[in-house]
């Protein structure tokens, strides 16, 4: 399933050009669009408001399109149904809210409309989860879907919000009936990463992707970055392989079978491989409690860092990799070691 069209209406003409190029192109199911914009700083463009959901009713009759708006409380939602919209959404600062969320399921009581819920800001795949449960009290499990659109980190990285794919991964474990699309404008926040974003998330066999499109996105009045015309849409939609979820191959079968075995010992391996790590970080617990030394020796972490790091490239896995290893195997050396010195023993 394709949702697509502007991160913002900014007018009726650019709504409807928008609309019009993107419903004749046959491969967009769902027009969506900004009405109102939840913006960090109150100087930015903060949507039309509801002049906007009568230029989308008006889209939608003219291209056939069904029409979908986020909604972040209930008077949103209110106004939008009176404006017969077929889909809401909730944006991720919505969803960050149990109380928003709950808001807007007891405004939804009474209805059937299908609602899709973007994962909170932060990576919380608890409170995301929470959202689905307060939703489909309302409407029904049928009636929600997700959204994956990356997650607000601190540091470095080349895309505006982080993926962390292993969080929506879980939640599609967690809910495997539930549609879930992904929003590559949001993750990658520059138009030249929505390719690679929206093919990350075929091969993960999502069920489709949601994408910000824009007749003029040089001139958009918001995420002019992220925004690409709808020719540009057309031509990044044919370009991603939506692959088979599996094959009953023979030969398939045989081979996945062999090195899901083979996978199955290095695990093995590895994680008895942890346990003596952690029995020894444990023995050095001892020693530090009986010689009244601090747990925490950075000159010792960042030498075993430095060192792990630089061989990268010869054992062929990513910096980023080895970086989030080494600080799970830190997190819970420290914790054990914790135990250890605080013990009466």
């Amino acid at each position: 399933m394709i949702i697509a069209g502007p991160c913002s209406a900014e007018s009726e003409e650019q709504l409807l050009l928008t609309a019009r190029a993107l419903a004749e192109s046959g491969k967009v199911d769902i027009l969506r669009a900004g009405i109102w914009k939840p913006r960090t700083n109150p100087g930015s463009f903060e949507g039309v408001g509801e002049q906007g959901l009568a230029w989308m009713a008006r889209a939608g009759r003219e291209t056939g399109l069904p029409v979908t708006v986020e909604v972040a409380n209930a008077k949103h939602l209110y106004t939008a149904l009176s404006y017969g919209v077929d889909m809401v959404w909730l944006g991720a600062r919505t969803t960050v809210s149990p109380f928003s969320v709950q808001e807007i399921a007891d405004a939804l009581r009474g209805t059937k409309i299908p609602v899709l819920l973007k994962n909170p800001m932060n990576p919380d795949i608890d409170l995301w989860s929470g959202a689905v449960e307060r939703i489909a009290r309302t409407v029904g499990y049928e009636n929600v879907g997700l959204i994956h659109r990356g997650f607000s980190f601190y540091g470095k990285s080349r895309y505006r919000n982080a993926p962390m794919w292993h969080l929506a991964i879980e939640m599609r474990r967690r809910y495997p009936e539930m549609m879930m699309v992904c929003d590559p404008s949001h993750i990658s926040g520059k138009r030249e990463y929505l390719y690679e974003i929206g093919q990350k998330a075929a091969d993960l066999s999502f069920d489709g992707l949601i994408i910000e499109s824009h007749n003029c996105p040089a001139k958009a009045l918001s995420d002019a970055a992220q925004q690409v015309t709808p020719e540009e849409l057309i031509a990044l939609l044919d370009k991603i392989r939506w692959r088979k979820g599996s094959t009953d191959s023979p030969e398939f079968v045989m081979a996945l079978d062999r090195f899901r075995g083979e996978i199955d010992q290095i695990d093995a391996e590895l994680f008895d491989l942890l346990a003596r790590r952690m029995r020894v970080a444990e023995q050095i617990g001892r020693v530090k409690k009986d010689n009244d030394v601090a747990i925490l020796q950075s000159g010792r972490w960042n030498s075993i860092t430095e060192r792990v790091i630089a061989q990268a490239k010869e054992l062929q896995l990513s910096e980023e990799f080895l970086t989030t290893v080494l600080e799970a195997i830190h997190i819970e050396s420290i914790n054990r070691q914790n135990i250890i010195m605080n013990s009466e023993e």
